[in-house]
Formats: C-alpha cells, sequence, structure tokens
C-alpha cells in the first residue's frame, strides 16, 4: 500500500460500506469487509461446502471474485464521490490450492489515475490458524465521473439497499 494516498470523498468508508452490501454476491458468499483505508481494502469469506470446487478446496470463482471486490473497493476508496467503478480487466493467478477454514483478500491500489486505476490483491488461504498465500491478482479499474454507484437494474439483481437510504 503507498503510504500517500489521499481518499478524495471523506465518506469513503461509508460508501465503500454500501456499495459493498449492494452486491448480491458478496451476500450470497457469506463474505464481509475486514478493513477499509484510502487505497486498500479486505475482504474475507468462510469456507463452507457450496464454495467449494471437486477435490474440496475454495472453488477458484470464489478466490477470483474476493480479490476483484477487494481490489475494486480499494480503487473506489480514493474515487471522487459522484463516481463509480467497473472492473475493466484482471488477471488472476493460482498460486495454490485454497485448502482452508477463511479466505483474506486484500487489495491495493498500484497507480491511480483520472480515469482508470491499477491495483492488486493478494489471496491467501488460512488453516489451523497460519495464512498462505494462494492467488495474486492485477486488476484495472474505471473511475466512471458524475455516475452514482447505486442499482439501475433491480429487477436482475433484486438486491436493496438494507441501510434503506436513497443514494
Amino acid at each position: 500500500m503507498i503510504d500517500s494516498l489521499q481518499a478524495q470523498d471523506p465518506n469513503y468508508i461509508k460508501r465503500v460500506q454500501q456499495s459493498f452490501s449492494r452486491q448480491g454476491i458478496m451476500s450470497h458468499l457469506g463474505a464481509s469487509l475486514l478493513d477499509v483505508q484510502p487505497g486498500y481494502c479486505a475482504i474475507q469469506v468462510a469456507f463452507t461446502p457450496e464454495l467449494s470446487q471437486q477435490h474440496g478446496y475454495f472453488h477458484g470463482g470464489v478466490v477470483g471474485t474476493i480479490a476483484d471486490s477487494a481490489a475494486g473497493y480499494a480503487g473506489y476508496s480514493l474515487m471522487p464521490p459522484n463516481s463509480s467503478v467497473l472492473t475493466v480487466e484482471y488477471k488472476l493467478n493460482l498460486l495454490s490450492p485454497a485448502d482452508g477454514d477463511r479466505l483474506i483478500a486484500r487489495g491495493h491500489v498500484i497507480k491511480s489515475g483520472r480515469t482508470l486505476v491499477i491495483t492488486r490483491a493478494d489471496v491467501s488461504v488460512v488453516k489451523n490458524d497460519r495464512e498462505k498465500l494462494c492467488a495474486a491478482l492485477q486488476q484495472t479499474l474505471m473511475c466512471m465521473m458524475e455516475t452514482p454507484d447505486t442499482n439501475t437494474n433491480q429487477g436482475s439483481a433484486g438486491v436493496d439497499d438494507p441501510t434503506g437510504e436513497a443514494q
């Protein structure tokens, strides 16, 4: 993480939390936010059999999903108040089987530009209270200026804002 990164929005933590709560996939996975700082975000998910692949490890799709969100929210934490974020691309390297009780994805910003933000995420699997790196992600994000981070397609997502606050 770069120490000199500054959030443009003093309410960036609340904005990230509200956006996270609207992600149906995070709820479906049982994921939770561990930490949000300017240019940094950590997300965890506990193992359940429904999140496994055929060998009983976390499925690679779960690993990629929380890595994408952790890195994405790291970038989003630096974006202006009336903006939203979209992943343009990412590369995920699965380094070892995600065999454990919990996954932790830690995303951080490498370079924050006006429109594009480059991020990384490391994903560790925790087993018997020991962490082991199991995946690394590099990502490009797009800052969508003057586009509030709201769900404009309620029909297909069906996820309401649990805070009850209008955006």
